[in-house]
């Protein structure tokens, strides 16, 4: 089976040159059209309708499955390293 997640993601500068990135995931849907409505429905509500329509996402996934199938790095500033 196939679900929709949407989800709102934007960038934006807390100090000069400090930039963090937000995301909220809005739901999880049947159906594409369904997200879509869900969509166009906050895309008018406050907060998110400061930023434009690229900052929604609506991406595909298979129940059941595994998504990320690998490890990760992370980057340490303390040292310019990545951390494994």
């Amino acid at each position: 089976m196939i679900v929709y997640l949407l989800q709102h993601s934007y960038e934006y500068e807390i100090t000069e040159g400090e930039i963090v990135e937000e995301t909220k995931i809005i739901g999880i849907y049947d159906s594409k059209e369904n997200a879509e409505c869900t969509k166009n429905k906050f895309k008018t509500k406050k907060g998110f309708n400061r930023y434009s329509d690229d900052c929604f996402y609506i991406d595909a996934y298979e129940l059941n499955q595994d998504h990320w199938t690998d490890g990760f790095a992370t980057w340490n500033n303390a040292d310019d390293n990545w951390i494994e």
